[in-house]
């Protein structure tokens, strides 16, 4: 390759935006365009790219003009330009204004039709079930409704409660006492006064009841996904999570992840996105119910994950599949994920005192026997002083977090949460 062949732009500055800076530094040795508003831990005191901060790069009036601006300045250097968001808000963006930058940007993203079928979880459920999905138990509810939705359910307590879309830029910015990134709950009380803060806010968005599916944090599945320009799957991999986060803001956050194979989930997801005409990065979440063997649906997001680079420790590589065909016009048949290897986003001494099934614990010793391992942000060639003292303070914050708010999902009793 050439070193002006391709310009990588990452939107972004968390975990996800430094997994991919980092995929990129690993696998072109070259240095992509960062944008943001700010940086986060995740990126700080890194040497891997160049920056642009810019105010209110994340707000809609902001961000089409910002963006033109980046891409017309660095058009003639380079022979492609390729874009890549790290948070749902900025996917939604490029899907809303992608006719500005017509000509400018390589790669594609979904339509902002497609976009509308699948940004919040209600509307995701109704693609599941004209599709074939499966998905929990749900009761959607409107703001003014939020008081009387337990009346509608037809499951029973425990529940979990969600935003529509928990990334999303309303609820990101939103503020009351309580606030979590999802709930859990074991009675109506506890519900209700979680609701009650909520209404105090200006957060106005559905919220979504469910059906609790029983299981801890390794029950949960989640699928990465890259498909080309036509719509066609060229790179899946599966992944268990072994260990969510557990502070209010990141709760179910995936902190370390397991790749794994499992060719009927992969022909029945890979089936779903064809038929919808999904094109570029997505993320699928979904929990195996032991109950009925069926993988229960929970929410696609039109990105990479910030746990993504789990794709990377299976032997994969998401943004070599998009430079292959975007780039270099390769048009290579859709690849599986079948390695096992671990990521993780928390130390080796979180696992040890959280993971507690004695297979899971054993298989990941074994994979650190093994060097199997990848930490997103302990990265060997981006290792300055700066770096390693903010890094392994990050680490000690998710200890302390653990020891603080950690609680055992497969219990089903959450009444402490409401404290």
């Amino acid at each position: 390759m050439n070193r002006n062949d391709f310009l990588p732009i990452i939107l972004g500055s968390d975990e996800n935006a430094y997994g991919n800076v980092r995929l990129i530094h690993e696998t072109y040795q070259i240095r992509p365009l960062l944008l943001c508003t700010r940086l986060l831990i995740p990126t700080m005191h890194s040497g891997l790219f160049d920056l642009i901060r810019i105010d209110g790069f994340d707000q809609d009036d902001v961000f089409p003009g910002a963006l033109l601006s980046i891409l017309e300045k660095h058009a003639g250097s380079y022979k492609k330009l390729i874009v890549i968001p790290c948070s749902d808000y900025y996917a939604g963006m490029l899907s809303r204004h992608y006719d500005k930058f017509k000509g400018l940007i390589a790669n594609h993203f979904i339509s902002d039709s497609l976009l509308d079928t699948l940004d919040t979880k209600d509307k995701f459920y109704e693609l599941c079930e004209k599709f074939g999905l499966d998905y929990p138990k749900t009761v959607v509810c409107e703001p003014q409704e939020r008081e009387n939705a337990l009346d509608r359910m037809d499951f029973q307590f425990p529940i979990v409660v969600k935003p529509e879309n928990s990334n999303a830029y309303d609820y990101l910015h939103c503020h009351f006492e309580g606030k979590k990134k999802v709930f859990f709950f074991n009675n109506r009380e506890d519900y209700l006064a979680m609701i009650r803060s909520m209404n105090t806010s200006d957060y106005r968005g559905k919220l979504i009841l469910q059906e609790f599916i029983p299981g801890g944090d390794s029950a949960m599945r989640v699928i990465n996904s890259y498909s080309d320009d036509d719509g066609t799957v060229k790179m899946m991999c599966l992944g268990q999570p072994v260990l969510e986060e557990y502070a209010p803001k990141t709760l179910g956050n995936y902190a370390a992840i397991i790749s794994r194979t499992d060719m009927d989930i992969y022909k029945k997801v890979k089936a779903f996105l064809e038929q919808i005409g999904y094109v570029g990065f997505s993320n699928i979440d979904m929990k195996y119910d032991h109950r009925t063997g069926k993988y229960m649906m929970f929410e696609i997001n039109p990105r990479l994950g910030r746990s993504s680079l789990f794709v990377r420790a299976a032997g994969l590589n998401m943004i070599e599949a998009l430079i292959n065909e975007v780039v270099y016009g390769q048009n290579n048949d859709c690849v599986y994920g079948r390695a096992s290897a671990l990521w993780t986003n928390v130390p080796r001494t979180v696992l040890k005192r959280y993971v507690t099934d004695p297979a899971l614990s054993a298989e990941i010793n074994g994979l650190y026997r093994q060097k199997k391992v990848i930490r997103s942000l302990w990265y060997g060639k981006d290792l300055n002083m700066k770096r390693i003292i903010s890094v392994s303070r990050y680490a000690y914050g998710h200890i302390k977090n653990y020891k603080r708010y950690y609680f055992d999902k497969d219990q089903a009793s959450f009444a402490e949460l409401s404290q």
